[in-house]
């Protein structure tokens, strides 16, 4: 018996590899170089963690190894040809719970010439791309292993390595993914959602204001945030609720163009529903719709977040599914490519007609979450496809797809802002699209898509990804308008105070109106826009402010007849100077009905959930009545669900 052990132990140790000291040092090296690089961005929202637990459980576990291979540990486990072990260590409020078991991990990875003992290199301008996963192959076993095991795990107690997997061969370079159990840490990561939001508009004095000016707005991430909160049963985040976004999310009934311009403007007035003594001052825009046969070409970079955040349910996988229903909304000529970030960038799909639909999705599936985010290297090699892919006369955009766990790299915002401006300058726009919960990056994702001429969605369901990339595709991919904003002056004899509701993020200096330099908001093929301001007539009681004792007497009235004065700039795509629109505000409120009933009411529901002090006593109950009342045709059943959703707030509120 003793003979037999003996014959086993010399075979496995003949095949072990001989470990390499030097080969050895300089992979630790490089792991903790990378580690500390990947992990940079999220250090200081982590905790400091003692990690002697951490070592002296490790510390078992290689005398635990040691003595498994053993002569008396050879006897203990004849037979076996192959040990393969996972320990995953996740940190619960200071206390270390080990469990074990196997995991298949798929990523982005690099390709190596030598098995890979650390954490991934640095390979950033290394072709990448995901493949199906790869059986687990066990852990072999040799002289030393323990050693290098303990020593690696106890370096990179807060991040992931891999143990044991193999060099990939030259022939699978586009398809690289790990092939052994993972030695995971995981540490619980605190709910780092941002959102760009400000305080809600002021009550103005017209008098001494009479000026309003704003950018116009056509994202709809804010309710999309909204909705998702709601059905998870909590209200939403005060700084989520951006009211415009909220109202522009639904498409309306606006007259159509009938003009030289690609827009139709109407303003009218309505009752106010919540106020009796001030109005509404509704601005209604309807953009020309572009038939498909009269689109240009487009070029299309998919820019795929596969960080290991995007691992969650809502996110990757539905961000797939969500590009795949795009994919048959595109003409056979345009082009797709895709690009991935994962701790590197690299190009998964080179320019692709998209009438080679099945190579695109083949790409699309084996995309992989795994990594630590490089976000701006990925937008860079993104740009640097779409320019490669623009032709005179085409149209060219990156369409990012995040969590919003975002890592800029080391560029400043303001560096951000400029390098997204450059890149639409030069004719490459960018739209965001975020998926999932949690550490959702709201103002990144909008301050991207504001810079880059594009929307900003969030998709939380498969319906949503059917609105905003089959439904709404030509709004969200062709623009019609650039920089478009808004001006409006009232007339200080008929209006005493008024107040713009939402816009807070939009809003701009009454010089920038004029100013073609100041970047503003666009409007897509068929887009509708909604902008409300609430004002209060001179005379009537709901009047807040008392008038001045040294104000001039006697404010202009001439023209009587106009409560204010609308004016709209806006280029048209690829023009840098601006064209003007003006458009007289006159007319009688009416009790609001059809489609300004309806904005009103998701109004007041965004202003519910804000905790408005300017609504007095009027209620979510009054909201629903008044949105049931103006539900219309509902083709889509967007207002149908806005009914349920003001019905869920009513609940919770209570």
């Amino acid at each position: 018996m003793s003979t037999d052990l003996d014959r086993l132990r010399d075979e496995l140790r003949r095949a072990a590899p001989v470990p390499d000291p030097n080969r050895r040092s300089a992979n630790l090296r490089l792991a903790a170089k990378n580690f500390d690089q990947l992990q940079g961005s999220r250090s200081a929202e982590r905790p400091s963690q003692d990690r002697a637990p951490l070592r002296r459980l490790l510390q078992g576990a290689k005398s635990m190894l040691q003595v498994m291979t053993s002569k008396g540990g050879l006897a203990a486990t004849t037979g076996m040809a192959a040990i393969a072990a996972v320990f995953v260590l996740t940190l619960d409020g200071g206390n270390l719970t080990p469990r074990t078991g196997f995991e298949e991990v798929s990523e982005l990875a690099p390709v190596d010439t030598g098995p890979v003992v650390g954490a991934a290199e640095d390979v950033s301008s290394t072709e990448m791309a995901p493949a199906p996963l790869a059986p687990a192959r066990p852990v072999e076993l040799g002289s030393g292993l323990a050693d290098r095991l303990v020593g690696q795990l106890s370096d990179h107690a807060d991040g992931a390595i891999i143990v044991g997997s193999r060099a990939q061969p030259q022939a699978q370079r586009r398809s690289t993914v790990t092939s052994a159990p993972r030695a995971r840490f995981s540490l619980p990561e605190r709910n780092t959602e941002a959102f760009a939001n400000a305080d809600a508009s002021p009550l103005r004095i017209t008098a001494s204001e009479p000026v309003s000016t704003f950018s116009i707005d056509v994202d709809t991430a804010s309710w999309s945030v909204v909705r998702a909160s709601l059905m998870s049963g909590a209200l939403p985040p005060n700084d989520a609720i951006r009211i415009e976004e909220m109202v522009n999310y639904f498409p309306y009934a606006y007259p159509a163009p009938d003009g030289p311009h690609p827009f139709e403007t109407t303003v009218s007035l309505a009752e106010t529903p919540w106020n009796s003594g001030t109005q509404l001052v509704h601005i209604a825009i309807q953009g020309t719709p572009v038939p498909v046969d009269s689109r240009p070409p487009l070029n299309l970079v998919f820019l795929v977040d596969t960080s290991g955040s995007m691992q969650a349910a809502g996110k990757l996988s539905l961000l797939k599914q969500s590009f795949r229903l795009m994919l048959s909304e595109l003409r056979p000529e345009d082009q797709v490519a895709i690009v991935a970030y994962a701790g590197s960038a690299g190009r998964v799909l080179e320019p692709t007609p998209a009438r080679e639909r099945g190579e695109i999705l083949d790409a699309l599936n084996r995309l992989e979450a795994g990594g630590s985010t490089a976000g701006h290297a990925g937008l860079e090699e993104a740009y640097a496809t779409a320019e490669a892919m623009a032709e005179p006369s085409e149209l060219t955009r990156v369409i990012l797809a995040t969590d919003g766990d975002f890592n800029v790299g080391p560029a400043t915002p303001e560096a951000l802002t400029s390098y997204i401006s450059d890149k639409r300058d030069r004719g490459v726009y960018l739209s965001v699209l975020g998926f999932g919960r949690g550490n959702l990056d709201d103002a990144t994702m909008q301050a991207l898509a504001q810079n880059g001429n594009g929307q900003a969605a969030y998709i939380d369901t498969l319906s949503e990804a059917r609105k905003v990339l089959v439904d709404q595709l030509g709004g969200a991919l062709f623009p019609i308008a650039n920089d478009v904003k808004i001006q409006v002056e009232f007339n200080p004899s008929h209006v005493a105070e008024y107040r713009l509701i939402g816009y807070e993020t939009r809003a701009l200096d009454r010089e920038d109106f004029n100013n073609d330099r100041v970047d503003a908001g666009d409007i897509g093929a068929g887009h509708t826009v909604t902008a409300l301001y609430e004002i209060t007539p001179v005379g009537s009681p709901a009047v807040l402010n008392d008038p001045l004792r040294y104000q001039q007497a006697g404010a202009p009235s001439e023209p009587r007849g106009e409560i204010g004065h609308l004016k709209l700039r806006y280029k048209t795509p690829g023009a840098s100077e601006s064209m003007r629109i003006e458009t007289v505000i006159t007319g009688t409120a009416s009790s609001p009905s059809g489609e300004i009933a309806f904005a009103s009411a998701i109004a007041g529901f965004g202003q519910l959930l804000r905790a408005s002090p300017y609504l007095g006593d009027w209620s979510y109950s009054d909201a629903i009545q008044l949105a049931s009342s103006a539900r219309g045709d509902d083709t889509f059943g967007y207002r149908a669900e806005a009914l349920t959703l003001m019905r869920l707030a009513e609940s919770l509120s209570q």
